[in-house]
C-alpha cells in the first residue's frame, strides 16, 4: 500500500546503516528492496497524488543505496527497477485496495531523478561486470522515457557509457545494452547535446575499437545488427566536423571498409572481415556509402578519400546493369539499389576529388552509361528504393543520378572538366538525351523527368558559356528543343512538380548557349523567340521578369530584336512599350517610390529613391565597395527597362496612354536621376573618376566624415542643383502631358456632345416628318396643298432647255393623288428608230430584259 512506503523506506535506511557494520542485515535489506518491485496499491483514487512526494523520494532512495558496498544489494535494486516495467496486473489485491496506474512507478522515478543516481553509480561498478550489466539493463528500461533521457544527459550518461564499451565481456551484452541506451538518448533527448558528449577523442576512439572488434570478430547475426547500430551513431558523429573522426583513425577504417569489395586490394585494417551478403550487410553497405557523403563535406577528409580509392570504387557501379549483376551474391534489386546509391554518392565526392575524377576517365564512363540509358537494351528497374524513385520499369533513375554527377562537376566551372566533356561530343549527346526525355515527358509528366530536363539544360549552359564555337554546335539542334519550353502552359508553373525550375533552367540555357553567337541569335529570333519571351514577360511573374528582361537587353544588340519587339502584340492588343511601362510602375510600387495618383514625381530632389533607401542611415563605405544605390541597379528591373527603351526609342511608341507617357518621362531621365555625370568635369577634378556614384549618397557620406572645403562644397551644391533641376523639369513635362490629355478629353467630350445633339435634332426632324405624313393622310386639304407644293418644287428643279428633236416624255403619272416618291419599277416607252439614228436598231446587241423582272413590269403596265 502507498501509505506504508514511507515506513518501509525508514526501515530500509536503518538496515543499510547496520549492514555496513554487520553483513547479517544484507538479506533483510534485499527483501525490503524487493518490495519496491511488487505492485503498488491505493485505497483511494487520490492516493497517487497525496503520496506522490513520499513515493518519489523512496524510489530516489533506491538510487542512493547503490553506494552500499554489496553486489547483492545493487543487483536487487536493479531487478526492482526493471520490474517497474512489468505491466501485468497483480493476481491478488488487499481487501479494499486497487492497483495504481500502470506507469505510476515510472512517473515517480522521473520525479525522483532515479536515473541520474544510476548513471553516477556506474563508476562504482566499473570493474564488476555482472553488476555493471544489471545497471545498464535498468538504464536501458528507464531510457524509454524522454524525461529520464534528458536527466541522464545532464549526468553525462553518453560519455560515461561510451568509455565502458570496450570492457571485458565474453557475452557481448555490454556493447548491446550501451548502444541501445545511446540510441534512446539520441532519439528522446537533445541530439546535439549527446553528440557533444561523444565528440571527445577518447569517446570516438572507444567507439571505433568497439566497432572494429565487432566487424573483425563478430560472426553472429546479432553482431551484424549491433555494428549497424554503432555505424549509425558514428554517422551522427561524423556530421559534426569538430568530432575527431580523422584524428582517431575511425574515418579511414570506415572508408576502407566501404570500398574494399570493389577495389579488391589487401588492407590490414579489414583483415578477417568477410561479407555474408545478408540483409544486415546490405544495410551496412548503404550506411558506409552515406558516411562517405558526410566525410566529403569535410575538407580535411579529401586526402583520405583520394588515398583509399573511393573514386574507382564508386565508378565501379557506373556500367550497364545486366540481369546478372557484378556481385553475384547481391540480388538484382539489391545491386540496383547499391548502384544508384553509389552514383548518388559520386555526385558529392566528384567535386572534391576533381583530379582523381579526371584521371579515372569518369566523364567517359558517365557518357557511355548515359548512352545505355537511352538505348534499346532491355532493362526493367525495380524502383523500390529511395534512389529508385520514378525508375520502375525504365532507366530513368540511372539517368537522373548520372546527370547529377555531371552537373556537380561542371558547376565547378573547371576548364579541364568542360574541355574533357566537349572533346567527347557531350553537347550533341546531351541534346539527344534531352530529346529522349522530352518524348517521355509527353507521355507522362513527373518530377524526375522535369529534374532531368533542368539538369541537362544547366550542364549545357555551363559548357557553352563564353565559347562561340560550342554555341554554334548547340544552335544546330538545341534551339528547336529549347523553343517548346517557352510555350509552356503558365498554369503548370504552380503544379509543384518543378515546371518553374525547368523554365528558369531553359532561360539560363538561352542566355548562355544562344546569346553572343549571331548564328544562334538569328535562328532563335526567326523562330519567333522574342515573341515567346514577351509572352512570358506579360505573365508578370516576379521571379521571371528580371531574367527575361536581362535576356531581352542582351538580345537588343541584335538589330532584328527591336523590330520584333515593336511588332509584338499581347492580349487586348498590348504593345511591348506598354508592357514595359506597366512593369516599371509595379516595380516602383513594390519598392515604395514616391508617386502621386497621376504617376508624377513627388520629391524632385530624390525622384527615384526607394522607401528602403530613405530609411537607411548613412554608412561610409570604401571606394571599392559599391553603395546600395549602385547595387540596386543590378537587383532592380528598372535599369533593364531603361536599356530596352534606349533601343526602342522614347518617341512614336504605339499603344500608350497619357499615364504611360507620364511614366515614360521618368524612364527617359532614369540615368540622369541615378547618375549626374559632370558636364564641367567636376567629378574628374574632385574624385579623379567617373564611376557613376549617386551624388546624394556622396554628399551624405562626405558630410558624415568631414566638412568639405569651400570649392568642393560649391561643386557639390552645383551638382545637387543640376539633379534638382532635372527632377523639376520632368515634373513640368509630366504636368504638361496631363494638361494636354485633359484638354484632349474635353475636346472628345465636346465632340461626343455635338454628336448626341445632332442625333437629337435628326430624331426631332424625323418625328416632324412623320407628323406631316400623318396630317396628309388624314386631311385631304393638307394633302392637296402638299401635292401642289411638290409639283411646284419638281417643276422648279427641271432643266429649262427643250430638245429640238424627239418626242417629249412626261414623268408625271396622271391621276396619282400621293405625295410620296414612285416605286422601284417604271415603264419607259422606247423612241422610234427614226428619232435616234438607229442606235438601238440592232436588237440583237441590245441588252435583253431579265426574265425575273418581266412579271413585275407586266403588272405595272396593267395598272
Amino acid at each position: 500500500p502507498l501509505k506504508d512506503i514511507a515506513q518501509i523506506t525508514e526501515i530500509l535506511n536503518l538496515c543499510a546503516e547496520k549492514m555496513i557494520e554487520q553483513e547479517a542485515f544484507t538479506e533483510p535489506l534485499c527483501q525490503l528492496i524487493k518490495l519496491f518491485g511488487l505492485p503498488f496499491q491505493k485505497k483511494k483514487s487520490s492516493d497517487e497524488i497525496n503520496y506522490s512526494v513520499e513515493v518519489s523520494q523512496s524510489i530516489a532512495q533506491l538510487g542512493y543505496l547503490m553506494r552500499v558496498p554489496s553486489s547483492q544489494v545493487k543487483i536487487q535494486i536493479c531487478k526492482s527497477i526493471v520490474s517497474f516495467y512489468n505491466m501485468e496486473l497483480p493476481g491478488k489485491l488487499l481487501s479494499g485496495y486497487q492497483p495504481t496506474s500502470v506507469n505510476y512507478k515510472i512517473l515517480m522515478a522521473e520525479e525522483g531523478r532515479l536515473a541520474e543516481a544510476l548513471v553516477l553509480s556506474l563508476t562504482l561498478v566499473e570493474n564488476q561486470l555482472f553488476e555493471k550489466l544489471w545497471v545498464l539493463k535498468a538504464l536501458q528500461h528507464l531510457s524509454t522515457s524522454g524525461t529520464i533521457c534528458r536527466q541522464m544527459v545532464k549526468a553525462k550518461a553518453a560519455s560515461r557509457l561510451c568509455l565502458y564499451l570496450n570492457g571485458a565481456d565474453p557475452s557481448g551484452q555490454l556493447v548491446f545494452h550501451s548502444s541501445d541506451i545511446l540510441w534512446n538518448l539520441l532519439e528522446n533527448a537533445s541530439k546535439e547535446e549527446v553528440v557533444d558528449q561523444l565528440s571527445g577523442l577518447e569517446c570516438v576512439h572507444a567507439l571505433k575499437e568497439a566497432f572494429v572488434n565487432l566487424v573483425t570478430r563478430g560472426f553472429q547475426h546479432c553482431d551484424h545488427q549491433l555494428w549497424n547500430d554503432l555505424l549509425v551513431i558514428a554517422t551522427l558523429l561524423a556530421e559534426n566536423p569538430a568530432v575527431p573522426m580523422i584524428e582517431s583513425g575511425f574515418a579511414k577504417f570506415l572508408i576502407v571498409l566501404a570500398t574494399f569489395t570493389e577495389v579488391k586490394l589487401p588492407n590490414p585494417l579489414v583483415r578477417g572481415f568477410k561479407f555474408t551478403y545478408s540483409h544486415e550487410d546490405f544495410e551496412m553497405k548503404k550506411l558506409l556509402f552515406n558516411i562517405i557523403v558526410i566525410l566529403s563535406k569535410n575538407p580535411a577528409a579529401a586526402q583520405l578519400l583520394s588515398e583509399n580509392h573511393v573514386m574507382p570504387a564508386l565508378l565501379y557501379y557506373v556500367k550497364r546493369n545486366h540481369q546478372k549483376p557484378g556481385f553475384h551474391d547481391w540480388s538484382a534489386a539489391q545491386y540496383e539499389e547499391l548502384q544508384l546509391h553509389a552514383i548518388a554518392v559520386l555526385a558529392s565526392v566528384a567535386p572534391v576529388l576533381v583530379d582523381k575524377y579526371l584521371s579515372c576517365q569518369a566523364n567517359t564512363l558517365l557518357l557511355m552509361f548515359l548512352e545505355w540509358c537511352i538505348g534499346p537494351d532491355p532493362f526493367f528497374g525495380r524502383g523500390h528504393s529511395f534512389h529508385g524513385t520514378g525508375g520502375c520499369g525504365n532507366k530513368l533513375a540511372q539517368m537522373r543520378y548520372s546527370l547529377r554527377v555531371l552537373r556537380s562537376v561542371v558547376a565547378l566551372y573547371d576548364d579541364a572538366v568542360s574541355i574533357n566533356l566537349c572533346d567527347q561530343g557531350a553537347i550533341s549527346q546531351l541534346l539527344d538525351i534531352l530529346k529522349y526525355a522530352a518524348d517521355k515527358l509527353k507521355e507522362k509528366e513527373d518530377s524526375v523527368l522535369l529534374e532531368i530536363h533542368a539538369d541537362i539544360l544547366f550542364i549545357l549552359s555551363v559548357l557553352c558559356e563564353n565559347d562561340v564555337l560550342r554555341k554554334e554546335i548547340f544552335s544546330c539542334e538545341g534551339i528547336d528543343i529549347l523553343i517548346p519550353f517557352f510555350k509552356m502552359d503558365p498554369r503548370k508553373l504552380y503544379s509543384g512538380l518543378g515546371h518553374n525550375c525547368l523554365l528558369l533552367s531553359a532561360l539560363d540555357c538561352l542566355w548562355s548557349c544562344v546569346i553572343g553567337c549571331y548564328i544562334a541569335e538569328d535562328s532563335f529570333i526567326e523562330k519567333q523567340g522574342i515573341f515567346l519571351l514577351l509572352d512570358l514577360l506579360a505573365l508578370k511573374e516576379k521571379n521571371l521578369c528580371n531574367i527575361i528582361l536581362g535576356i531581352l537587353v542582351e538580345f537588343s544588340d541584335n538589330a532584328k530584336t527591336t523590330s520584333h519587339m515593336s511588332i509584338w502584340r499581347g492580349k487586348r492588343d498590348q504593345t511591348a512599350a506598354n508592357l514595359l511601362i506597366q512593369l516599371w510602375r509595379q516595380e516602383e510600387l513594390d519598392l515604395g517610390v514616391g508617386r502621386d495618383k497621376y504617376g508624377r514625381i513627388v520629391d524632385s530632389t530624390r525622384p527615384i529613391v526607394t522607401s528602403f533607401q530613405k530609411l537607411q542611415k548613412v554608412i561610409p563605405v570604401p571606394a571599392s565597395c559599391p553603395s546600395f544605390a549602385i547595387m540596386e541597379v543590378s537587383e532592380s528591373i528598372r535599369a533593364k527597362i531603361y536599356s530596352l527603351f534606349c533601343k526602342l526609342g522614347f518617341e512614336n511608341l504605339p499603344g500608350l496612354s497619357a499615364k504611360d507617357f507620364v511614366t515614360l518621362a521618368i524612364i527617359q531621365r532614369y540615368i540622369d536621376f541615378k547618375v549626374e555625370r559632370d558636364k564641367y568635369q567636376i567629378i574628374w577634378c574632385m574624385f579623379h573618376t567617373q564611376i557613376g556614384e549617386v551624388w546624394s549618397e556622396i554628399c551624405a557620406e562626405i558630410k558624415e566624415e568631414f566638412r568639405p572645403v569651400t570649392p568642393d562644397e560649391r561643386a557639390l551644391n552645383i551638382i545637387s542643383a543640376i539633379s534638382r533641376n532635372t527632377g523639376e523639369t520632368v515634373v513640368a513635362l509630366q504636368t504638361e502631358l496631363l494638361e494636354i490629355q485633359h484638354h484632349h478629353l474635353i475636346q472628345e467630350e465636346e465632340k461626343t456632345y455635338k454628336k448626341i445633339q445632332a442625333t437629337q435634332i435628326q430624331r426631332e426632324l424625323l418625328n416632324k416628318c412623320w407628323e406631316n405624313f400623318l396630317t396628309r393622310t388624314s386631311n385631304y386639304e393638307a394633302l392637296k396643298k402638299a401635292k401642289i407644293l411638290q409639283e411646284t418644287l419638281i417643276e422648279a428643279s427641271r432643266f429649262k432647255a427643250k430638245f429640238e428633236d424627239g418626242p417629249h416624255h412626261s414623268t408625271d403619272i396622271p391621276g396619282l393623288h400621293t405625295t410620296v416618291g414612285p416605286g422601284r419599277f417604271v415603264t419607259v416607252d422606247s423612241m422610234p428608230p427614226e428619232h435616234h439614228g438607229g442606235l438601238l436598231a440592232d436588237t440583237q446587241h441590245a441588252p435583253s430584259k431579265s426574265s425575273v423582272c418581266k412579271g413585275p413590269l407586266q403588272k405595272d403596265q396593267k395598272r
